[in-house]
């Protein structure tokens, strides 16, 4: 099945048939709800498993995670180290097969993917696609309210078979493997599926962990695909680092290939975002392009009437006269989506003094504010001294929260008005993030003059990024001093140390690169 239709099985079904199918988390309407026998079996109204691949797709970290989350997991038996069905012969053909397994941990997972013993067989994934996995219902019925109530509940029915046609087989042994073994392994073509069924056996700690390899993984390529996601499986803290993505690089987001996968509902919370930091022709472009994909997936031709049809209400949270005059007349007045009327209106609302009514909102969206790191107290100037002729200023910082850096602050010329060509980069771990050649205006003053990246960088706590400028201009300028090796903005610490790459001089308690720009969590101010 092409990606887009496997998508949209997901995304367009109702969260509420999605909260049903796993639970909501309420042990006792497992019990009394319906018999134990449909509570693993019965196929859900969508499934994680095309949005796997297009996480995939969108950058989505493609290893497993590093670091696992049990503890116990270091002591792991070799038996537990892959999800391949091991046969009795595999793990357990010595008949004192006990003694050589000194813990419990190692003796219950010989029995992880085991046949010995096993009471409970599960015919897990998609009719045609599906695999035999043998369980233990004792090991089960301890890792899972849902497992318990299924075999030791007082519906409990004492079948041999449970089929399991929602859920991915690798998801499924992946929710096994941390009840054998206390051991999560998770891979990005795979975490979404194990989410799911995480959430539809009601199993918190492993689908913890599936939110915290999600979010180290987030980034604006899959940000509004992982929001249309965390929609669905109600994980508001995952919602949250989304939006902080998408708000912060909002225009990358929108150009990812994975927005037009999103269901509705997420498109019209994108749109109706205050806080996104984009020119509305962006928006526009991103709203047509959705619509266009929705068109195929419900094989119907992407005529400007059809898009105008599948987008419905979500057409009127654009904010047309919010673009430029130019935008707006060479872009969406020839779309064919508008109707006369609601252009000429919009061409009136930019050009006549009576301004018509209009279905579209005209104020403009806030966006975010930038936020100034200051790393020097004072700066000054002297004759003969802070020259550049090419070499670069350079500086190390991390921070304990994510931001999004947008640009630094420079110092100018120290002799009179100057004009400077720069090259400003981001780096970590020699890797290039980003990098722009631009310029700016030197007054004379000890101001300092704000120079951008293209687009916002993602910047993540704990790690070290190594900022650079250098200038082409009046050779005498200000410089800094008296400098901090940390300094707190609002909610944000950032601590600098001194860059090998810096040959102009430039450190920790002086030189240039005073300020940084970025957008970060509100100031508490």
């Amino acid at each position: 099945m092409a990606m887009s239709g496997l998508y949209s099985k997901l995304a367009t079904k109702p969260c509420k048939r999605f909260q049903d199918n796993i639970a909501c988390s309420q042990t006792n309407a497992w019990v009394n709800a319906e018999s134990p026998s449909t509570l693993a079996s019965s196929p859900p109204t969508l499934s994680p498993i095309s949005s796997s691949i297009v996480l995939q797709r969108e950058g989505v970290i493609n290893q497993p995670l590093s670091t696992p989350v049990s503890p116990l997991s270091s002591i792991a038996s070799p038996i537990t180290q892959n999800f391949n069905i091991l046969s009795l012969e595999d793990c357990t053909q010595d008949p004192n097969w006990q003694a050589t397994k000194p813990t419990i941990r190692e003796r219950n997972a010989a029995m992880f993917n085991n046949q010995l013993m096993a009471d409970i067989q599960f015919i897990v994934g998609s009719p045609g696609h599906t695999q035999n996995i043998p369980a233990h219902k004792y090991v089960l019925a301890t890792g899972s309210s849902v497992f318990y109530a299924m075999f030791y509940g007082g519906l409990a029915e004492n079948k041999k078979e449970i089929e399991v046609p929602d859920v991915e087989p690798a998801a499924f042994l992946a929710l096994l493997r941390y009840m054998y073994c206390d051991d999560i392994k998770l891979e990005a073509d795979t975490v979404l599926a194990t989410l799911y069924v995480a959430k539809k056996y009601i199993v918190p700690h492993l689908a913890r962990a599936c939110v915290a390899f999600l979010e180290t993984s987030l980034n604006a390529k899959n940000a509004c695909l992982l929001l249309s996601q965390s929609r669905l499986f109600e994980e508001p803290d995952l919602m949250q680092r989304c939006w902080e993505v998408i708000d912060a690089q909002a225009e990358m987001a929108l150009r990812s290939e994975g927005f037009v996968e999103i269901d509705i509902h997420t498109l019209q919370s994108v749109l109706s975002r205050e806080t996104l930091n984009c020119k509305e022709i962006h928006l526009w472009k991103a709203a047509l392009k959705w619509a266009h994909a929705e068109c195929l997936r419900q094989d119907i031709e992407p005529t400007p009437s059809n898009q105008r049809l599948l987008l419905g209400s979500a057409l009127n949270l654009i904010r047309l006269p919010a673009m430029s005059l130019e935008e707006f007349a060479n872009s969406a007045a020839q779309t064919g989506i508008l109707t006369q009327q609601e252009t000429i209106d919009i061409f009136l609302h930019f050009i006549a003094s009576n301004k018509p009514a209009l279905c579209y909102p005209t104020k403009p969206r806030q966006g975010l504010k930038t936020q100034v790191c200051h790393r020097f107290q004072s700066c000054a100037y002297r004759t003969n001294q802070w020259r550049y002729r090419g070499r670069c200023d350079s500086i190390q910082f991390s921070v304990d929260k994510r931001i999004f850096v947008v640009g630094f602050g420079l110092y100018g010329s120290s002799s009179g008005a100057a004009d400077y060509n720069v090259r400003i980069e981001l780096k970590r771990l020699g890797r290039v993030l980003s990098e722009n050649n631009t310029k700016f205006f030197s007054d004379g003053s000890s101001n300092t003059f704000h120079v951008y990246f293209e687009n916002p960088i993602q910047i993540e706590p704990e790690n070290f990024y190594t900022a650079s400028a250098i200038l082409d201009g009046g050779e005498l300028s200000y410089f800094g001093q008296e400098g901090m090796s940390e300094a707190t903005v609002g909610s944000v610490t950032f601590q600098f140390q001194c860059s090998s790459e810096s040959t102009n001089g430039t450190g920790v308690q002086g030189g240039q690169i005073p300020e940084l720009i970025f957008y970060g969590p509100p100031s508490e101010d």
